[in-house]
Parts: C-alpha cells; sequence; structure tokens
C-alpha cells in the first residue's frame, strides 16, 4: 500500500511530540527532519500548517519561537496510523529525541513574552519551567518595546546565571 508521503510527514511531527513530555520549537522538528532529509523546508511549513488547522497539535507562539504539542486528537490519530511509519524511522526519531533530550527539554523549558500593558507601558515575563512547574516566573515593567524585546533576548541566553543569582542572594 503506497502512502501520501505528507501523511507520512504529519505522522512523524505527531510521534516526535507524542514521545517528548514538553512542547518541542519549529527548529527543534525542523532540525530532525531536514537533517535526515525526509522532505524540505517549504513541506515541513505545510504539514505543521496542516496539523495545526485540523488541531491535532497546538502552539504556543512568545517571541520569536512557536512551541507545538500534540493534542488528544493528535494522540488518537496517531495511535490508529502509528504502523504506517516505518520501523527505521522509528528508531531515527527515538535516537534523535534520546541523544538530545536534555538539550532538548532545556530550550523547551526557557519561556520569554511580552505584551503591552493597559497603561501603556510594556511587560517582560519571563519562566524557567521544569516538567509542569515554574521554577521563576519574572515580570518586569518597562517604557519601551525594545527593551521589553532585549530583556526577553537575553533571558534566553543568561536564564542560568540569573536564576543562580536569585538563588544565591534570596537563600
Amino acid at each position: 500500500m503506497t502512502q501520501d508521503p505528507l501523511t507520512l510527514y504529519k505522522l512523524i511531527v505527531l510521534y516526535m511530540l507524542d514521545r517528548v513530555n514538553f512542547k518541542l520549537s519549529y527548529s527543534q522538528i525542523s532540525s530532525f527532519i531536514l537533517e535526515k532529509e525526509y522532505t524540505n523546508f517549504m513541506t515541513l511549513q505545510q504539514v505543521i500548517a496542516d496539523l495545526q488547522d485540523t488541531e491535532l497539535i497546538s502552539t504556543d507562539a512568545s517571541l520569536n519561537r512557536t512551541l507545538f504539542s500534540i493534542t488528544e486528537e493528535g494522540r488518537n490519530t496517531l495511535s490508529y496510523f502509528r504502523n504506517r511509519i516505518g520501523d527505521a524511522i522509528i528508531d531515527d526519531i527515538d535516537a534523535f529525541l534520546s541523544e538530545k533530550h536534555l538539550e532538548l527539554k532545556s530550550e523547551a523549558s526557557i519561556i520569554a513574552k511580552y505584551y503591552k500593558t493597559t497603561s501603556g507601558d510594556y511587560e517582560a515575563e519571563l519562566i524557567a519551567r521544569e516538567k509542569e512547574s515554574d521554577l521563576v516566573n519574572i515580570k518586569i515593567s518597562v517604557p519601551a518595546k525594545d527593551m521589553a524585546e532585549s530583556i526577553c533576548e537575553n533571558w534566553y541566553d543568561k536564564n542560568e546565571q540569573i536564576y543562580k543569582y536569585l538563588m544565591e542572594e534570596l537563600f
């Protein structure tokens, strides 16, 4: 039985999201799929959009990152069609996720977003998460959008040092 390649790519994405207990970014998903040359960038964009449109995955956008997770409907779909993913592909995915687990989880657990407040200021929200719990959740109000953006960008680079500093100073 031949299958539509787009269906296989969708199942690959669903399988990846199902195998982790945290959200994956587009760059994390694409690094696996493009590195293994399963498909190209444009097709992967279409696959992700289709999965979002059919609500098989959900998205959480913050600043310049979008994180994806599998929905219950996505899990049901995957359980029904999982046998259409070849064993070699499953082995590739499992090896990738095992090898990169800590790196992937670390990236997904750091969140930074900003928004305009009703007073006209901007608020940057900085979160470091472990499992489903927030280790730290900081909100900083600033007068300008570019300041909020800078704070969020720096959080991705310096969150460990900031968390360590807070722990040393507060305990």
